[in-house]
């Protein structure tokens, strides 16, 4: 081989290893500040993974009911290159089960439909108590809550959770 091709293939092979070099570095290269093509790599609530680019956390995530505005909500992704998680507006519960409270507790002999029963559930988080017709007496033997409702798991005493059904008239919602 000629002296002059063999200096054309080593110095192709030192600028293909350098290439190659380059492309393995184990470290990213960080964006100069204000860069419009910046990325990082977040979570959704749901865990997927969200590559923040350009675009603002609230145009990738519904924040729908979040009290946050989008300012800040936009801020808390810039700050830290993740869009932060959806949070629920004060005061709102999450129901403890999704288990209508028709298929909890008896509610023969109340005036009010299975819907409207479970619908006080869902928003409240808890069974109401049964309404009996008015001039009915409540009968001196009932059935314990416990008899009623799986609370296996919870930290209560079955005397307690049966208490607070006698004294309430509903029996609580069990806590696991």
């Amino acid at each position: 081989m000629a002296r002059g091709m063999r200096i054309k293939l080593v110095a192709a092979s030192a600028t293909m290893l350098g290439l190659l070099m380059a492309g393995c570095s184990t470290q990213q290269p960080q964006p100069p500040a204000g860069a419009g093509n910046a990325t990082s790599v977040g979570t959704t609530p749901a865990g997927s993974a969200i590559v923040q680019t350009t675009a603002s956390c609230t145009d990738q995530i519904n924040y729908a009911g979040d009290p946050r505005s989008n300012a800040e909500i936009n801020s808390i992704g810039e700050q830290t290159g993740t869009c932060p998680p959806v949070q629920k507006p004060a005061g709102t519960q999450t129901p403890h089960t999704t288990v209508p409270c028709t298929d909890q507790i008896n509610y023969a002999g109340d005036p009010r439909s299975n819907a409207e029963i479970n619908s006080i559930g869902e928003q409240t988080g808890t069974c109401p108590p049964v309404q009996k017709p008015a001039g009915t007496q409540t009968p001196h033997t009932t059935v314990p809550c416990t008899d009623q409702i799986n609370y296996a798991g919870d930290p209560r005493s079955n005397a307690e959770i049966n208490s607070i059904g006698e004294q309430t008239g509903t029996c609580p919602t069990p806590e696991h």
